[in-house]
């Protein structure tokens, strides 16, 4: 394991410690550097895209101990890009304390079917699901009473649609159930008019901030689009906002969390929790008076955070995913034709290797239409001229 300088003349310690190396960690780290905190994280190598702006870099598997040790040693508090961590390793280490979120409050959300036992303990409207496990149990009348189509997730690891799988019928089903592990949950298939999500800070003090509920538009279970703010009644809002302290007040839970909701038929159903920044709030970078980074390093490191005020009236983000190698359009150029657009906020992640669905970039335009309608009309407008630039591996 090796540790990589990235400056001349630093501290041996840090007032902030970052597991992971992502596009995640890249905004935090920036969002220290605005404060002038300085950062450290620990990520595979010192060329992953948060590498470029942090202060020091040690260079371990963001899973090793040994690393996660080495960061306590540099850092005054822990933050993580992501909750794709191994909780039991961490509880062995003496200086549990710092970190933030606390592991205590994180545990039950680094995994889907913990989330959804404590979404049943809370009495929260969400699908309904079994573990595989419980499922195969079932017998031949409880598996009638499961409607096709149906949902498989996988429990640990699964983002942007990965580790999941439609399950049309009885055939299906019994293929999967044979020849896949009981990793996994089963989910009734929901039917919904729009998908939601609401990010939201919760400070040492108790207190919590929320930044605009917004609408997400998929393709391919990955979010092509946000807009903000959701166009919806003040109950639905008002239902979203106390879901969402329900869940941190139990958990006594600090940091950043985001909430993905399904609407429709059913009324408010939660998707899915993310213990950590997301992506539907990163129109929050321009849009807000306090990004959800700027919470999350504010929180972290002893700092009132800001309350939270939009800018405009709303806005548009659009995340750039990898293109095929034939892609007749080069990297340079896209982001070239992309920085002409009016109104344009190009955040590109430096990360070295374009792929197909990887997450490179996204775009972030500010909306001064008073009307939601008129806001639609003008997002769709720039999403054209986007995707004839930079179109959607999705499409």
């Amino acid at each position: 394991m090796n540790s990589k300088r990235n400056i001349e003349n630093i501290k041996k310690n840090y007032s902030l410690g970052i597991i992971g190396g992502g596009q995640l960690a890249l905004m935090l780290a920036e969002a220290a550097n605005n404060r002038g905190i300085k950062v450290c994280i620990q990520t595979k190598s010192s060329n992953d895209p948060a590498g470029s702006k942090a202060d020091y870099v040690i260079e371990a598997d963001p899973l090793k101990v040994k690393g996660n040790k080495d960061l306590i040693k540099e850092c005054e508090k822990i933050i993580f890009e992501n909750e794709w961590i191994k909780i039991e390793k961490l509880n062995l280490i003496e200086s549990k304390n710092v970190f933030v979120p606390s592991l205590e409050s994180i545990q039950p959300l680094v995994d889907r079917i913990s989330q959804k036992k404590l979404i049943n303990r809370l009495n929260i409207p969400s699908p309904r699901w079994k573990s595989i496990e419980e499922f195969k149990s079932l017998d031949n009348e409880e598996i009638d009473s499961w409607n096709f189509p149906l949902m498989i997730k996988s429990y640990k690891g699964g983002y942007d649609g990965k580790g999941n799988r439609k399950i049309n019928s009885y055939e299906d089903l019994n293929s999967f159930l044979e020849t896949n592990s009981d990793e996994c949950l089963i989910e009734e298939w929901v039917d919904y008019k729009n998908e939601l999500a609401l990010v939201g800070s919760r400070d040492f003090d108790g207190s919590i901030r929320f930044f605009p509920l917004v609408e997400t538009f998929q393709k391919n279970n990955v979010c092509d689009w946000v807009l903000s703010p959701a166009e919806i009644d003040y109950d639905l809002k008002t239902f979203a906002i106390n879901i969402f302290s329900s869940i941190v007040n139990e958990l006594n839970y600090v940091g950043v969390m985001g909430i993905e909701f399904f609407y429709g038929d059913k009324g408010l159903l939660i998707n899915e929790i993310a213990p950590r920044t997301h992506n539907s709030a990163h129109f929050s970078i321009e849009a807000c008076s306090s990004s959800q980074f700027d919470q999350y390093v504010c929180i972290s490191s002893g700092i009132k955070p800001p309350e939270i005020n939009m800018h405009s009236q709303g806005s548009l983000m659009i995340n750039l995913l990898g293109l095929k190698k034939n892609f007749p359009i080069s990297i340079k150029k896209r982001i070239e034709l992309l920085s002409q657009i009016k109104g344009s906020n190009l955040h590109w992640y430096g990360k070295s290797r374009e792929s197909v669905g990887r997450k490179m970039a996204h775009v972030t335009f500010l909306l001064n239409e008073k009307n939601h309608s008129k806001r639609v009309e003008k997002s769709k407008d720039i999403l054209t001229k986007v995707r004839e630039i930079w179109p959607s591996p999705n499409d």
